[in-house]
């Protein structure tokens, strides 16, 4: 094999001239990543330099083996809450468990998604709809919020949901200590003024929009320089916890021993961690693109997750999966090509080698202060109203999700989203639209009775059903079918229109050969339209055509032509 087969396909085709504005976008990121994964380590319950960590060989992993050209991957709030609730049950937080628990979940959902990718089963990305997945996120984002009330004011933080969070916080009011409060909350302040104003601010100043936006992305880097050196020159370090001694240096490399006692548990919350992370950063690397006039490969993003995860953990890191907000700087930054990640993973060993000291006075409460605005972006108000307005399924299944997470807490709340998942689908095909329609005047079109002006006749009855038939349904069918019969007494002709129906189950198929019978003793013909081939193929091997008490058409207009024709005892103007 030769070695050029090895590489991928992006690299085979890069420019040098792509070098330079990759190359800034990596600078531009890891800016805005160094910060973040600090704090996402924290929110995961781990000491902080393990974000560092995860923030070095996942992104090579993903650059060699993803689709997307932009996506930036690393430690993200979401799935630093979920390790977090994965591992509180069997391991405290801090202890040496924890941190190989953290690790050993990494792993899991590495090998998870790698197989997956290898068994090309992007299709699963379909398995939550977006309501679920929006309504997880946002549950997931508020309880990160309150669950980080706690150290931004300086008060111990305790707790499975969020309601028992916000009790014990709201009890412990009387502890905070002013000096953390203060600079969480002015850390709240300019990072919220920053994101919703800095950047209209800069083009009124006549910057263009585009280095507005990466400018105002690039204030929590900002706001954490200036908090350490304000902590350094005033040593508020005293009086204020801070994040600590950060070792120096690469972590050792190496994958911990998968203790069964240990990894058991974890293997439903790597599962889990595995198919969200993919969905998102799915969604994520689709909306980049589609700008770009890209086409992403759902199966190869299942192995570049899954390698990334799989190196995490080979690094002492935990779970990873495409950012947004660092998706969207790195692409506003310019990069043109996943080189961009790896020459931020090699930005990052430089900090690990000789910056880390530079953290080490940095205030916990700035790191909350940026978990809180990085989550408030996560809370998808505008999707809720809009799912309630289109769909109020789809909102009532947004909405439970939602109340899941912060009710039952995090993985209660993705079991609950995928039930109302599987719920929302069988109770919509349970309740098939089922329409009595008529002829448009002059065309051969048929359409809704209660829709449009249509000809009827008086004899004849012409139902459209829109959707499969199978055991879950089929009951609905048989019950509207009868009660149209008891609005048209008069029917001696029923046609049934097929055309929106792709499958037919053996349990659909014997009601509708008891459906045959009924009517043959009310002398009403049953006769069928538009049935697809494939459904037709099916009925063919089974007695329901043979004893059918009518016929199959190749259209509705015709069928209208023949039984008209029949009733009025003309020659018939050909069947199907």
């Amino acid at each position: 094999m030769r070695a050029s087969n090895l590489l991928p396909n992006w690299l085979k085709r890069y420019r040098a001239q792509w070098l330079g504005r990759d190359a800034v976008a990596a600078l531009v990121a890891t800016m805005m990543l160094v910060p973040q994964a600090l704090a996402y380590a924290a929110l995961a319950g781990l000491p902080p330099h393990l974000g560092l960590y995860a923030s070095l060989l996942p992104l090579v992993g993903y650059a060699l083996l993803g689709s997307s050209t932009a996506l930036s991957v690393g430690p993200v709030a979401v799935l630093a809450l979920m390790t977090a609730s994965a591992l509180s049950p069997i391991a405290s937080p801090g202890t040496a468990d924890y941190v190989t628990g953290a690790v050993i979940l990494a792993a899991l959902a590495g090998v998870f998604s790698f197989t997956m990718g290898l068994l090309r089963l992007g299709a699963l990305s379909n398995l939550l709809s977006h309501p679920v997945i929006s309504g997880f996120v946002s549950g997931a984002a508020t309880l990160i919020i309150i669950g980080q009330l706690g150290p931004l004011l300086g008060v111990p933080t305790d707790g499975g949901t969020a309601f028992e969070i916000l009790l014990h916080s709201v009890e412990d009011l009387p502890e905070v200590k002013p000096l953390t409060t203060g600079i969480g909350l002015v850390s709240v302040v300019l990072l919220l003024g920053a994101r919703l104003g800095l950047a209209p601010l800069l083009r009124k100043l006549g910057v263009a929009a585009g280095a507005a936006r990466l400018l105002a992305r690039l204030a929590p880097m900002l706001l954490v320089l200036v908090a350490i050196a304000l902590t350094y020159f005033l040593e508020w370090d005293r009086k204020i916890d801070v994040v600590g001694a950060i070792p120096s240096g690469l972590p050792e490399f190496g994958l911990p021993t998968f203790e069964w006692q240990l990894t058991y548990p974890l293997l439903l919350p790597a599962l889990i961690i595995a198919l969200l992370g993919f969905v998102e950063s799915l969604s994520i690397a689709h909306a980049i693109a589609l700008r770009r006039g890209e086409r992403l490969n759902a199966n190869a993003e299942l192995r570049g997750l899954g390698a990334a995860n799989m190196l995490s953990a080979v690094s002492g890191g935990f779970a990873v999966t495409g950012s947004f907000a660092r998706t969207a700087i790195n692409e506003e930054a310019g990069a043109k090509s996943p080189m961009s990640g790896i020459i931020a993973a090699g930005l990052m060993t430089l900090v690990l080698l000789f910056l880390t000291g530079i953290f080490q006075q940095l205030p916990l409460a700035v790191l909350a202060a940026t978990i809180i605005v990085a989550s408030t972006s996560l809370i998808d108000v505008r999707g809720f109203i809009l799912n309630w307005r289109y769909d109020r399924t789809d909102g009532l299944a947004m909405a439970g999700t939602f109340l899941g997470v912060l009710l039952f807490g995090v993985e209660a709340g993705i079991g609950i989203g995928i039930g109302l998942s599987f719920a929302t689908l069988i109770w919509r095909s349970s309740r098939p639209h089922i329409a009595v329609v008529g002829r448009l005047p002059g065309t051969e079109q048929f359409r809704n009775v209660l829709r449009h002006t249509v000809k009827t006749q008086p004899r004849l009855l012409f139902m459209r059903i829109d959707e499969s038939l199978f055991f879950s349904n089929i009951s609905a069918v048989e019950d509207r079918l009868l009660s149209e019969l008891k609005r048209h007494p008069d029917t001696r002709e029923m046609v049934l229109i097929l055309s929106s129906v792709s499958r037919i189950d053996g349990t659909a198929l014997e009601r509708l050969q008891q459906v045959n019978r009924d009517l043959s003793e009310r002398d009403i013909r049953l006769h069928l339209a538009e049935v697809k081939g494939p459904v037709l193929d099916r009925l063919s091997r089974s007695k329901f055509l043979g004893e059918l008490t009518g016929r199959v058409f190749l259209s509705s207009y015709i069928a209208e032509l023949a039984l008209r024709h029949e009733e009025h005892k003309s020659p018939d103007p050909g069947p199907a």
